[in-house]
């Protein structure tokens, strides 16, 4: 009897385990990275409760209005559940405005309303929010569509309960409609990049008639009043309400009119709150499902889930559906409401890296999508963007949008109009946007003389400038070669894909600012922030050379220097010179305080180097350091992040790594190795394909790869083929404590470089 007990349980628990298994985003944790401030990122996120590409996000709000911190994991108080657009504390929000619900007095100033919370109450799924407002004796809950939500406040015993809809300054409208139990609404605010007819229409729809009504006009409450159009406009419904009573609120937004906001509403039709919660847990998981892992290690397995969540939320969708079934989108660039798609909310300087890469990868339908909203972007407004919230914004730098049209095309995306993109990367090669200083190219007119941008021309950051313009130049030579144009079109790009030789210091190794007379700019501190670099200094962006590591080892000398230097990195304390910034700033001490050299993988020009070891003959380094980066900067808590996590570049890097290999260089078609972090992988490709990637031994401590064999075949190479994932492959490691030094380090396990290209062309 008690074998046949034991039966039971074991194959119980085991059902339990593998439905557990089949869930994926139950492994999610949106809080991760939400222990964050100003002067120290952990990955300065907010709880985004969402679907998949959204429109609207949906997150409680601890910071004040206009605050880019809108949800710290240390706050104490809720001032209300907010809906969001914001990409970036530095980058803030737009099309925002808040619900929350009050018992005991109709106040609306944030102060006066916010509630004391604890996380012991709180839930938080990517699908879902739920949590207990103690000054008001409420219970809020919320699940979100792709542009609507459904809100559920379980209320005490009160003859006052009310919901405030704040619709933020700046200038906003809101009209009570009591026949409808309604109220709709506009915002305006935001942080830049929209036209000036911007608007973010709301509808707000309750199920209990209102008994009190009000409207707000900059913090005076009028009574009675049902219409409001001021510079922060807001209303105060209430009700009297038994003890548990539920009301719930639908509520929807539409950039295009308050109409489009009523059709946007049906997306909650004829469906119950619990419904549209567990349509939201399906989609999470079909999201997520694309790669399902077989592990017992959990905490790998919530960050892992945690960060391919932040991996599928930007670029945002922008683009709604009208009343005649027509994908339609309000322009951010002209102000005009268009056909077709349109995303945004990402910048490229970030997720060229490695975000668009996995989408790519994992979900081709919808960077097909996104290629046609870049097709939509030049055409409203004739610039690619680089950093788009919701229209072009002046913030960082390079013309990485060529990577992003490149990398798709070349990884066989279609069914959009190429050649428009074509000429857009062209156009954007040689022009600098009129009032946008980082659209387009700054410098592009010494750039295409002298081969750099210099330093002594008032422009700042130009060796990083000219460093991502040569592989950008590289991008679209690639290109250009694959849409078959001619050589005397495409032949200067090509020459231009070289210009990075041009900026490296043979006395130091290391990229240097130039004069426009030639000269290296002096003095040279390899270790000073910003000035020629951006947001790192030359030890971080000498490995901007993504199209050409073979080239930047010559340059250095040969494997060996090139090796020490690499070395050097996480060997030299983490000094900095911070005096460009006249403080330090958060990257900085991000790198400062996690006891690894120089290595600032808190940012992102540094996030690929690790795996230029492969390109120089000592690929065990790449296995170490990159399991190093993930057991060490990466975790599924609040602090889960070792800066900020930027539109899901951070997160796809962990995504990547933890399959065992990274897009060094998107534009061409390999993957650059590094080692598997699970026992087992399986990457479900939209073409009906499955990647299976499995190890033996594999653990904390045996990191390194001892043997590989792709479908059955021993491997030696230090990369692999996009065709060969795309046609399905089994992929196993054996895995070992000590590194296999015979492994990978012939020339013809190297990586692509554009130096190899040119010089078996010409023999």
């Amino acid at each position: 009897m008690k074998r046949l007990r034991l039966f039971v349980l074991v194959h119980f628990f085991a059902f339990l385990w593998t439905g557990h298994l089949q869930a994926q985003v139950e492994y999610v944790n949106p809080l991760v990275g939400t222990m964050s401030k100003y002067s120290l990122s952990s990955g300065n996120t907010y709880p985004a409760i969402a679907r998949p590409w959204g429109m609207n996000f949906w997150t409680p709000q601890t910071g004040k209005m206009g605050n880019g911190w809108v949800y710290s994991y240390d706050a104490d108080k809720i001032r209300g559940f907010k809906q969001t657009h914001q990409p970036s504390p530095w980058i803030n929000d737009y099309g925002q405005f808040a619900i929350m619900p009050v018992t005991g007095e109709a106040v609306f100033d944030q102060d006066r309303r916010a509630s004391w919370f604890s996380h012991k109450t709180e839930v938080a799924k990517p699908y879902y929010y739920s949590v207990y407002l103690a000054d008001h004796d409420v219970i809020t809950e919320m699940t979100p569509t792709m542009r609507a939500a459904f809100f559920r406040f379980t209320f005490p015993q009160n003859d006052k309960s009310y919901v405030i809809i704040d619709a933020f300054d700046k200038g906003s409208y809101v009209k009570i409609i009591p026949s409808e139990n309604k109220i709709i609404g506009y915002t305006t605010k935001n942080s830049g990049g929209v036209p000036e007819n911007f608007k973010n229409y709301f509808v707000v729809v309750f199920d209990k008639p209102f008994t009190y009504k009000s409207t707000v006009d900059s913090l005076n409450i009028v009574e009675n009043n049902l219409e409001c159009s001021s510079f922060h406009a807001g209303a105060i419904i209430g009700f009297s309400t038994r003890k548990g009573e539920i009301v719930h609120a639908r509520v929807a937004s539409s950039f295009i009119s308050h109409e489009q906001a009523e059709l946007n509403l049906k997306e909650l039709d004829n469906l119950t709150f619990d419904q549209v919660k567990e349509q939201g847990r399906a989609e999470w998981n079909q999201a997520l499902g694309r790669i399902k892992i077989d592990d017992d290690n959990i905490d790998n397995l919530r960050t892992f889930y945690s960060c391919l969540y932040r991996s599928v939320l930007f670029p945002r969708s922008l683009y709604e559906i009208n009343a005649k079934k027509e994908v339609v989108h309000y322009s951010p660039y002209n102000g005009q409401v268009l056909p077709g798609y349109m995303f945004t909310d990402t910048g490229f300087w970030d997720t060229f890296r490695s975000l668009f890469p996995l989408l790519n990868l994992l979900y081709p339908s919808m960077n097909t999508k996104m290629q046609e909203g870049l097709v939509n972007t030049y055409k409203e407004s004739g610039f690619l963007p680089e950093w788009a919230s919701p229209g072009h914004r002046n913030c960082m730098i390079g013309n990485n949008s060529a990577s992003v049209v490149a990398d798709a095309y070349i990884k066989g995306l279609r069914n959009y109009d190429i050649e428009i993109l074509w000429e857009a990367l062209k156009h954007g090669a040689n022009a600098v946007h009129p009032t946008i200083g980082s659209t387009g190219r700054k410098g592009y007119e010494y750039y295409n003389k002298l081969g750099y941008v210099p330093y002594d021309v008032e422009i700042n950051e130009n060796a990083a400038r000219t460093l991502e313009y040569a592989y950008n130049d590289w991008c679209i030579y690639q290109l250009g070669k694959i849409l078959s144009k001619p050589d005397e079109e495409i032949a200067i790009y090509k020459q231009r894909a070289m210009n990075y030789k041009n900026l490296f210091d043979k006395e130091h190794r290391l990229m240097r600012g130039k004069n426009q007379n030639g000269e290296f700019q002096s003095p040279f501190n390899p270790l000073k922030w910003g000035d020629a670099f951006t947001e790192g200094n030359s030890w971080h962006y000498t490995w901007s050379v993504f199209h050409d590591p073979q080239g930047l080892i010559d340059l250095m000398g040969g494997k060996k220097e090139f090796n020490t230097m690499m070395d050097s990195v996480f060997n030299v304390p983490p000094l900095f010179d911070d005096s460009y910034y006249g403080q330090v700033i958060h990257e900085i001490r991000e790198m400062q305080i996690v006891n690894m050299g120089n290595y600032a993988h808190g940012n992102q020009p540094i996030q690929h180097m690790i795996y230029l070891y492969n390109y120089s003959g000592e690929p065990w380094k790449a296995q170490y350091r990159v399991r190093e980066v993930m057991d060490k900067l990466y975790n599924a808590n609040p602090d889960g992040y070792c800066g900020d996590e930027d539109n899901g570049q951070t997160s796809a890097w962990y995504v990547f790594s933890a399959m065992g290999f990274y897009p060094v260089c998107p534009g061409t078609n390999e993957y650059i190795l590094g080692t598997p972090l699970f026992k087992k992988m399986t990457l479900n490709l939209e073409n009906g394909k499955k990647i299976t990637i499995s190890t033996e031994n594999n653990n904390k401590n045996n990191k390194y790869i001892d043997e590989m064999t792709v479908n059955e075949t021993i491997y030696t190479k230090n990369y692999l083929t996009s065709q060969q994932l795309l046609n399905g492959a089994y992929i196993k490691y054996k895995m070992s404590s000590s590194p296999n030094k015979k492994r990978g380090i012939n020339q013809s396990d190297t990586p692509y470089s554009f130096s190899n290209e040119r010089v078996n062309k010409q023999l």
